[in-house]
Protein backbone atom coordinates (compact mmCIF):
# COMPACT_ATOMS: atom_id res chain seq x y z
CA UNK A 1 0.00 0.00 0.00
CA UNK A 2 1.13 3.61 -1.05
CA UNK A 3 -0.55 4.11 2.35
CA UNK A 4 0.48 3.49 5.90
CA UNK A 5 -0.95 4.52 9.29
CA UNK A 6 1.24 4.03 12.81
CA UNK A 7 0.80 4.84 15.91
CA UNK A 8 4.56 3.69 16.92
CA UNK A 9 5.90 7.23 17.76
CA UNK A 10 2.93 7.92 20.56
CA UNK A 11 3.17 4.53 22.44
CA UNK A 12 5.36 6.53 25.14
CA UNK A 13 2.16 8.72 25.91
CA UNK A 14 -0.82 6.32 24.48
CA UNK A 15 -0.48 2.33 25.02
CA UNK A 16 -2.53 -0.20 24.44
CA UNK A 17 -4.08 -0.49 27.71
CA UNK A 18 -5.25 3.19 26.89
CA UNK A 19 -6.76 1.64 23.59
CA UNK A 20 -8.57 -0.91 24.90
CA UNK A 21 -10.48 0.87 27.50
CA UNK A 22 -12.01 3.31 25.34
CA UNK A 23 -12.90 0.07 22.83
CA UNK A 24 -16.15 -0.21 23.76
CA UNK A 25 -16.82 3.83 23.26
CA UNK A 26 -15.27 3.13 19.59
CA UNK A 27 -17.08 0.63 18.99
CA UNK A 28 -20.28 2.18 19.74
CA UNK A 29 -19.34 5.24 17.58
CA UNK A 30 -18.53 3.13 14.92
CA UNK A 31 -21.95 0.76 14.94
CA UNK A 32 -23.75 4.37 15.42
CA UNK A 33 -22.12 5.92 12.20
CA UNK A 34 -22.29 2.60 10.01
CA UNK A 35 -26.15 1.88 11.21
CA UNK A 36 -27.08 5.63 10.82
CA UNK A 37 -28.75 5.87 14.38
CA UNK A 38 -26.84 8.64 15.34
CA UNK A 39 -27.04 12.78 15.60
CA UNK A 40 -27.00 13.99 11.70
CA UNK A 41 -27.89 10.69 10.10
CA UNK A 42 -29.34 12.41 7.03
CA UNK A 43 -26.06 13.68 5.86
CA UNK A 44 -24.46 10.28 6.04
CA UNK A 45 -24.13 9.85 1.63
CA UNK A 46 -21.00 9.84 1.76
CA UNK A 47 -20.15 6.79 3.90
CA UNK A 48 -21.50 3.99 0.61
CA UNK A 49 -20.39 6.54 -2.15
CA UNK A 50 -17.14 4.97 -2.95
CA UNK A 51 -19.06 1.75 -3.73
CA UNK A 52 -22.33 3.25 -4.74
CA UNK A 53 -21.48 6.25 -7.21
CA UNK A 54 -23.77 7.06 -9.63
CA UNK A 55 -21.98 5.54 -12.74
CA UNK A 56 -23.58 7.31 -15.56
CA UNK A 57 -22.86 10.68 -13.34
CA UNK A 58 -19.36 10.31 -13.42
CA UNK A 59 -19.07 9.62 -17.26
CA UNK A 60 -21.37 12.81 -17.64
CA UNK A 61 -18.60 14.51 -15.49
CA UNK A 62 -15.97 13.09 -17.19
CA UNK A 63 -17.42 14.45 -20.83
CA UNK A 64 -17.94 18.06 -19.16
CA UNK A 65 -14.56 18.11 -17.94
CA UNK A 66 -13.49 16.90 -21.69
CA UNK A 67 -15.55 20.01 -23.14
CA UNK A 68 -13.95 22.06 -21.25
CA UNK A 69 -10.72 20.93 -21.67
CA UNK A 70 -11.38 21.96 -24.99
CA UNK A 71 -13.45 25.54 -24.99
CA UNK A 72 -11.08 27.22 -22.94
CA UNK A 73 -7.68 28.31 -21.63
CA UNK A 74 -9.11 28.95 -17.54
CA UNK A 75 -11.67 27.03 -15.58
CA UNK A 76 -13.03 29.26 -12.93
CA UNK A 77 -14.32 27.64 -9.98
CA UNK A 78 -16.42 29.51 -8.11
CA UNK A 79 -17.20 28.54 -4.28
CA UNK A 80 -16.33 28.54 -0.53
CA UNK A 81 -15.72 26.33 2.42
CA UNK A 82 -16.22 22.58 0.88
CA UNK A 83 -17.29 23.35 -2.27
CA UNK A 84 -13.72 24.47 -3.00
CA UNK A 85 -11.24 23.17 -0.43
CA UNK A 86 -11.52 19.41 -1.45
CA UNK A 87 -10.98 20.15 -5.44
CA UNK A 88 -8.13 22.07 -4.56
CA UNK A 89 -6.21 19.89 -2.40
CA UNK A 90 -6.39 17.16 -4.96
CA UNK A 91 -5.19 19.28 -8.10
CA UNK A 92 -2.61 20.09 -5.76
CA UNK A 93 -2.19 16.60 -4.21
CA UNK A 94 -1.70 15.39 -7.43
CA UNK A 95 -0.12 17.84 -9.66
CA UNK A 96 1.92 19.79 -7.65
CA UNK A 97 1.57 23.52 -6.46
CA UNK A 98 2.50 25.00 -9.73
CA UNK A 99 -0.18 22.93 -12.20
CA UNK A 100 -0.92 26.16 -13.38
CA UNK A 101 2.49 26.97 -13.96
CA UNK A 102 3.62 23.80 -15.41
CA UNK A 103 3.00 23.48 -19.41
CA UNK A 104 0.43 20.63 -20.18
CA UNK A 105 -2.69 20.64 -22.33
CA UNK A 106 -5.63 21.18 -19.39
CA UNK A 107 -6.55 24.59 -18.49
CA UNK A 108 -5.24 26.60 -15.58
CA UNK A 109 -8.28 26.42 -12.62
CA UNK A 110 -8.43 29.52 -10.57
CA UNK A 111 -10.77 29.30 -6.97
CA UNK A 112 -12.79 32.29 -6.34
CA UNK A 113 -16.05 32.89 -4.59
CA UNK A 114 -14.02 32.07 -1.05
CA UNK A 115 -13.22 35.71 -0.11
CA UNK A 116 -14.75 38.59 -0.25
CA UNK A 117 -11.42 40.40 -1.50
CA UNK A 118 -11.71 43.22 -4.07
CA UNK A 119 -7.64 43.22 -5.11
CA UNK A 120 -8.22 38.90 -5.42
CA UNK A 121 -11.20 39.04 -7.82
CA UNK A 122 -9.61 41.96 -9.69
CA UNK A 123 -6.29 40.02 -10.21
CA UNK A 124 -8.36 36.62 -11.69
CA UNK A 125 -10.22 39.31 -14.08
CA UNK A 126 -7.11 40.44 -15.28
CA UNK A 127 -5.43 37.24 -15.60
CA UNK A 128 -8.71 36.13 -17.49
CA UNK A 129 -8.78 39.57 -19.92
CA UNK A 130 -7.38 37.99 -22.90
CA UNK A 131 -8.13 34.09 -22.56
CA UNK A 132 -11.15 31.50 -23.04
CA UNK A 133 -12.82 31.04 -19.58
CA UNK A 134 -15.49 28.88 -18.35
CA UNK A 135 -17.09 28.49 -14.45
CA UNK A 136 -18.27 26.43 -12.73
CA UNK A 137 -20.16 28.01 -9.78
CA UNK A 138 -20.90 25.32 -6.65
CA UNK A 139 -23.79 26.16 -4.24
CA UNK A 140 -26.35 24.29 -2.74
CA UNK A 141 -28.41 27.73 -2.40
CA UNK A 142 -26.71 29.92 -4.94
CA UNK A 143 -27.45 33.31 -2.23
CA UNK A 144 -24.15 32.58 -0.21
CA UNK A 145 -22.40 35.43 -0.03
CA UNK A 146 -19.15 35.21 -1.17
CA UNK A 147 -19.78 33.01 -4.35
CA UNK A 148 -22.84 34.82 -5.18
CA UNK A 149 -20.76 37.90 -5.92
CA UNK A 150 -17.94 36.52 -8.08
CA UNK A 151 -20.63 34.45 -9.72
CA UNK A 152 -22.25 37.91 -10.92
CA UNK A 153 -18.80 39.12 -11.95
CA UNK A 154 -18.07 36.35 -13.63
CA UNK A 155 -21.04 35.84 -15.47
CA UNK A 156 -21.05 39.40 -16.63
CA UNK A 157 -17.57 38.47 -17.91
CA UNK A 158 -18.35 35.76 -20.03
CA UNK A 159 -22.07 37.66 -21.44
CA UNK A 160 -19.57 40.50 -22.33
CA UNK A 161 -17.14 37.93 -24.25
CA UNK A 162 -19.21 35.81 -25.34
CA UNK A 163 -22.98 37.04 -25.41
CA UNK A 164 -25.48 35.36 -23.22
CA UNK A 165 -25.93 31.97 -25.33
CA UNK A 166 -22.22 32.02 -25.82
CA UNK A 167 -21.73 32.78 -21.98
CA UNK A 168 -24.28 29.85 -21.45
CA UNK A 169 -22.22 27.00 -22.88
CA UNK A 170 -19.46 27.95 -20.53
CA UNK A 171 -21.47 28.12 -17.17
CA UNK A 172 -21.16 24.52 -15.56
CA UNK A 173 -23.54 24.75 -12.14
CA UNK A 174 -23.20 22.06 -9.18
CA UNK A 175 -26.35 22.96 -7.58
CA UNK A 176 -29.45 21.61 -5.51
CA UNK A 177 -31.30 19.02 -7.63
CA UNK A 178 -34.53 20.74 -7.24
CA UNK A 179 -34.58 24.57 -5.94
CA UNK A 180 -32.62 27.59 -4.78
CA UNK A 181 -31.06 30.72 -6.62
CA UNK A 182 -28.42 28.85 -8.50
CA UNK A 183 -31.00 25.69 -9.51
CA UNK A 184 -33.35 28.17 -11.17
CA UNK A 185 -30.74 30.11 -13.36
CA UNK A 186 -29.46 26.80 -14.04
CA UNK A 187 -32.70 25.99 -15.90
CA UNK A 188 -33.77 28.97 -16.98
CA UNK A 189 -30.76 29.38 -18.82
CA UNK A 190 -29.45 26.50 -19.93
CA UNK A 191 -26.26 25.83 -17.76
CA UNK A 192 -25.22 22.22 -17.63
CA UNK A 193 -25.54 21.24 -13.98
CA UNK A 194 -24.38 18.54 -11.22
CA UNK A 195 -26.02 17.77 -8.60
CA UNK A 196 -25.47 18.44 -4.76
CA UNK A 197 -26.53 15.69 -3.01
CA UNK A 198 -28.74 16.31 -0.07
CA UNK A 199 -27.36 13.43 2.18
CA UNK A 200 -23.67 14.88 1.85
CA UNK A 201 -22.53 17.78 3.48
CA UNK A 202 -19.98 20.21 1.88
CA UNK A 203 -16.82 19.04 3.99
CA UNK A 204 -17.73 15.42 3.21
CA UNK A 205 -18.09 16.31 -0.85
CA UNK A 206 -14.60 16.15 -2.26
CA UNK A 207 -15.63 12.19 -4.14
CA UNK A 208 -19.04 14.21 -5.37
CA UNK A 209 -19.65 16.51 -8.30
CA UNK A 210 -18.36 19.21 -6.03
CA UNK A 211 -15.09 18.08 -6.08
CA UNK A 212 -15.01 15.76 -9.12
CA UNK A 213 -15.77 17.87 -11.95
CA UNK A 214 -12.65 20.07 -11.51
CA UNK A 215 -10.43 17.30 -10.50
CA UNK A 216 -11.35 15.73 -13.84
CA UNK A 217 -10.77 18.85 -15.95
CA UNK A 218 -7.25 18.90 -14.49
CA UNK A 219 -6.53 15.38 -16.35
CA UNK A 220 -6.50 13.44 -13.04
CA UNK A 221 -8.41 10.25 -13.19
CA UNK A 222 -11.97 10.58 -10.98
CA UNK A 223 -12.66 6.74 -11.17
CA UNK A 224 -9.18 5.63 -9.67
CA UNK A 225 -9.41 8.42 -7.06
CA UNK A 226 -13.23 7.09 -6.51
CA UNK A 227 -11.52 3.41 -6.19
CA UNK A 228 -9.11 4.40 -4.14
CA UNK A 229 -12.00 5.78 -1.92
CA UNK A 230 -13.44 2.25 -2.44
CA UNK A 231 -10.41 0.31 -1.12
CA UNK A 232 -10.38 2.45 2.14
CA UNK A 233 -13.70 1.74 2.44
CA UNK A 234 -13.10 -1.92 2.99
CA UNK A 235 -9.73 -1.38 4.35
CA UNK A 236 -11.79 0.09 7.30
CA UNK A 237 -15.12 -1.62 7.59
CA UNK A 238 -14.42 -4.02 10.02
CA UNK A 239 -11.92 -4.90 12.94
CA UNK A 240 -11.21 -2.86 16.04
CA UNK A 241 -9.28 -0.39 17.59
CA UNK A 242 -6.43 -2.39 17.46
CA UNK A 243 -6.75 -3.50 13.98
CA UNK A 244 -8.68 -0.89 12.31
CA UNK A 245 -6.43 2.31 11.47
CA UNK A 246 -9.00 4.42 10.67
CA UNK A 247 -10.83 3.87 14.66
CA UNK A 248 -7.53 3.68 15.97
CA UNK A 249 -6.44 7.22 14.97
CA UNK A 250 -10.05 8.38 16.09
CA UNK A 251 -9.53 6.66 19.43
CA UNK A 252 -6.09 8.38 19.93
CA UNK A 253 -7.39 11.59 19.13
CA UNK A 254 -9.98 11.48 21.44
CA UNK A 255 -7.57 9.74 24.21
CA UNK A 256 -4.80 12.88 23.72
CA UNK A 257 -8.04 15.28 23.99
CA UNK A 258 -8.32 14.04 27.52
CA UNK A 259 -5.47 14.08 28.53
CA UNK A 260 -4.95 17.53 28.00
CA UNK A 261 -3.88 18.08 24.70
CA UNK A 262 -6.10 20.79 22.47
CA UNK A 263 -4.70 21.17 19.23
CA UNK A 264 -3.53 18.96 16.82
CA UNK A 265 -1.16 19.79 14.27
CA UNK A 266 -1.35 17.85 10.75
CA UNK A 267 2.00 18.40 9.26
CA UNK A 268 3.67 17.63 5.99
CA UNK A 269 6.91 17.21 4.73
CA UNK A 270 5.66 18.20 0.65
CA UNK A 271 4.29 21.46 -0.12
CA UNK A 272 2.05 19.56 -2.51
CA UNK A 273 -0.63 19.09 0.67
CA UNK A 274 -0.45 22.21 1.65
CA UNK A 275 -4.07 22.30 0.76
CA UNK A 276 -5.13 19.08 1.80
CA UNK A 277 -3.98 20.34 5.24
CA UNK A 278 -6.69 23.26 4.80
CA UNK A 279 -9.44 20.69 3.70
CA UNK A 280 -8.60 18.80 6.97
CA UNK A 281 -8.61 21.69 8.51
CA UNK A 282 -12.14 22.60 8.13
CA UNK A 283 -13.22 18.99 7.53
CA UNK A 284 -12.56 18.64 12.00
CA UNK A 285 -12.57 22.27 12.73
CA UNK A 286 -16.48 22.15 11.74
CA UNK A 287 -17.07 19.08 12.50
CA UNK A 288 -15.94 18.87 15.96
CA UNK A 289 -15.73 22.25 17.29
CA UNK A 290 -19.11 22.81 18.89
CA UNK A 291 -21.03 22.75 22.33
CA UNK A 292 -17.55 24.13 23.95
CA UNK A 293 -15.65 20.96 22.64
CA UNK A 294 -12.86 19.64 20.44
CA UNK A 295 -9.81 19.73 19.77
CA UNK A 296 -8.28 22.51 17.30
CA UNK A 297 -7.34 21.80 14.06
CA UNK A 298 -3.94 23.36 13.04
CA UNK A 299 -1.31 22.21 10.02
CA UNK A 300 2.28 23.28 9.32
CA UNK A 301 4.52 21.98 6.38
CA UNK A 302 7.95 20.99 7.38
CA UNK A 303 11.15 21.43 7.13
CA UNK A 304 9.94 25.15 5.93
CA UNK A 305 7.75 25.99 9.11
CA UNK A 306 10.12 24.59 11.62
CA UNK A 307 12.33 27.91 10.69
CA UNK A 308 8.83 29.63 11.88
CA UNK A 309 7.17 27.50 13.97
CA UNK A 310 9.16 25.14 14.81
CA UNK A 311 10.53 26.48 18.23
CA UNK A 312 7.07 26.77 20.05
CA UNK A 313 6.35 23.18 19.29
CA UNK A 314 9.58 21.84 20.67
CA UNK A 315 9.60 23.84 23.63
CA UNK A 316 5.73 26.15 23.60
CA UNK A 317 3.20 25.13 26.18
CA UNK A 318 2.47 21.44 26.41
CA UNK A 319 -0.97 21.84 24.49
CA UNK A 320 -0.70 19.61 21.14
CA UNK A 321 -0.20 16.68 18.85
CA UNK A 322 0.77 16.41 15.78
CA UNK A 323 0.02 13.73 12.78
CA UNK A 324 2.78 13.64 10.54
CA UNK A 325 1.99 12.66 6.88
CA UNK A 326 5.64 11.78 5.41
CA UNK A 327 5.54 11.76 1.62
CA UNK A 328 8.20 9.68 0.97
CA UNK A 329 9.04 9.09 -2.94
CA UNK A 330 11.92 8.94 -4.18
CA UNK A 331 12.30 10.61 -7.44
CA UNK A 332 16.33 10.60 -8.03
CA UNK A 333 16.72 13.99 -7.92
CA UNK A 334 20.18 14.25 -6.13
CA UNK A 335 22.71 16.79 -3.79
CA UNK A 336 25.24 17.65 -6.75
CA UNK A 337 28.47 18.29 -5.97
CA UNK A 338 30.65 21.45 -5.24
CA UNK A 339 34.70 20.98 -5.87
CA UNK A 340 34.61 24.44 -3.61
CA UNK A 341 32.56 23.14 -0.71
CA UNK A 342 32.10 26.86 0.70
CA UNK A 343 29.05 25.44 2.20
CA UNK A 344 30.12 22.52 3.68
CA UNK A 345 27.57 20.37 2.14
CA UNK A 346 29.44 17.56 0.26
CA UNK A 347 28.47 14.89 3.05
CA UNK A 348 25.36 15.09 1.50
CA UNK A 349 26.62 14.59 -2.47
CA UNK A 350 24.64 12.57 -4.54
CA UNK A 351 22.19 11.89 -1.53
CA UNK A 352 18.84 12.10 -3.08
CA UNK A 353 16.81 15.27 -1.67
CA UNK A 354 14.09 12.85 -0.65
CA UNK A 355 16.91 10.55 1.47
CA UNK A 356 17.59 14.20 3.20
CA UNK A 357 13.69 15.21 3.94
CA UNK A 358 13.46 11.37 5.22
CA UNK A 359 16.28 12.39 7.87
CA UNK A 360 14.77 15.36 8.47
CA UNK A 361 11.32 14.16 8.98
CA UNK A 362 12.86 10.86 11.17
CA UNK A 363 14.82 13.79 13.61
CA UNK A 364 11.97 16.28 13.83
CA UNK A 365 9.73 13.20 15.41
CA UNK A 366 12.14 12.74 17.59
CA UNK A 367 12.48 15.92 18.77
CA UNK A 368 9.13 16.40 19.00
CA UNK A 369 8.28 13.33 20.99
CA UNK A 370 11.28 13.99 23.43
CA UNK A 371 9.73 17.19 23.61
CA UNK A 372 6.69 15.39 25.06
CA UNK A 373 4.75 16.37 21.70
CA UNK A 374 2.57 12.89 20.50
CA UNK A 375 3.37 11.84 17.24
CA UNK A 376 1.03 9.84 14.52
CA UNK A 377 2.19 8.96 11.34
CA UNK A 378 0.87 8.38 8.02
CA UNK A 379 3.85 7.61 5.10
CA UNK A 380 2.47 8.17 1.84
CA UNK A 381 4.92 6.33 -0.97
CA UNK A 382 3.00 8.40 -3.91
CA UNK A 383 0.67 11.01 -4.68
CA UNK A 384 -1.78 9.42 -7.52
CA UNK A 385 -5.36 9.88 -7.51
CA UNK A 386 -5.79 6.35 -6.59
CA UNK A 387 -3.72 7.71 -3.00
CA UNK A 388 -5.66 10.86 -2.50
CA UNK A 389 -9.12 9.48 -2.57
CA UNK A 390 -7.99 6.58 0.01
CA UNK A 391 -6.78 9.37 2.44
CA UNK A 392 -9.94 11.07 2.23
CA UNK A 393 -12.17 8.46 2.85
CA UNK A 394 -9.50 7.59 6.00
CA UNK A 395 -10.10 11.01 7.30
CA UNK A 396 -13.84 10.98 6.47
CA UNK A 397 -14.47 8.09 8.39
CA UNK A 398 -12.28 8.62 11.63
CA UNK A 399 -13.81 11.97 12.05
CA UNK A 400 -17.09 11.16 11.99
CA UNK A 401 -15.91 8.15 14.53
CA UNK A 402 -14.12 11.01 16.49
CA UNK A 403 -16.68 13.46 16.67
CA UNK A 404 -19.52 11.05 18.05
CA UNK A 405 -16.48 9.67 20.75
CA UNK A 406 -16.59 13.37 21.87
CA UNK A 407 -20.32 13.36 21.88
CA UNK A 408 -21.25 16.28 19.23
CA UNK A 409 -22.88 15.83 15.79
CA UNK A 410 -20.28 16.17 13.12
CA UNK A 411 -22.28 16.80 10.79
CA UNK A 412 -24.01 20.49 11.42
CA UNK A 413 -22.26 24.05 12.07
CA UNK A 414 -24.91 25.92 13.88
CA UNK A 415 -21.68 28.47 14.76
CA UNK A 416 -21.54 29.27 10.97
CA UNK A 417 -24.25 31.12 10.84
CA UNK A 418 -23.59 33.64 13.68
CA UNK A 419 -21.17 35.64 11.53
CA UNK A 420 -23.59 35.35 8.45
CA UNK A 421 -26.49 37.11 10.70
CA UNK A 422 -24.35 39.83 12.02
CA UNK A 423 -22.95 40.96 8.27
CA UNK A 424 -26.12 40.67 6.81
CA UNK A 425 -27.58 43.18 9.56
CA UNK A 426 -24.42 45.35 9.22
CA UNK A 427 -25.03 45.40 5.08
CA UNK A 428 -28.86 46.31 5.35
CA UNK A 429 -30.07 43.40 4.41
CA UNK A 430 -34.26 43.43 4.53
CA UNK A 431 -35.42 41.92 7.49
CA UNK A 432 -32.33 43.15 10.15
CA UNK A 433 -33.05 46.29 11.00
CA UNK A 434 -33.53 45.64 14.19
CA UNK A 435 -29.68 43.60 14.64
CA UNK A 436 -28.63 46.41 12.48
CA UNK A 437 -29.54 49.64 15.41
CA UNK A 438 -27.65 47.18 18.05
CA UNK A 439 -24.52 45.99 16.46
CA UNK A 440 -24.12 49.41 15.04
CA UNK A 441 -24.55 50.68 18.55
CA UNK A 442 -22.45 47.93 19.98
CA UNK A 443 -20.11 48.81 17.52
CA UNK A 444 -19.99 52.72 18.00
CA UNK A 445 -19.08 51.66 22.19
CA UNK A 446 -15.97 49.99 21.51
CA UNK A 447 -14.69 52.64 19.33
Amino acid sequence: MAFVFSDKYVHSFVGEADLLAVSDEVNAAHKTLCEKTGAGNDFLGWVELPISFDRAEVAQMKKAAEKIQSMCDVLIVIGIGGSYLGARAAIEFIHGNYYNNKPKKTPDIYFVGKDISSSHLQDILNICKDKDICVNVISKSGTTTEPAIAFRIFRDLLIEKYGKEGAAERIFATTDAKKGALRSQADTYGYESFVIADDVGGRYSVLTPVGLLPIAVSGADIEEMLAGAAKAYEDFKDGDVLTNGCLKYAAIRNILYRQGKSVEILTANDPALTMTCEWWKQLFGESEGKDGKGLYPSSAIYSTDLHSIGQFIQEGSRVMFETVMNVNIDDGFKVPYDAENGDGLNFLADQTINFVNQKAHDGTVLAHTDGNVPNLSITLTSRSAFDFGYLVYFFEKACAVSGYMLGVNPFNQPGVEAYKKNMFALLDKPGYSELRAELETRLEGLK
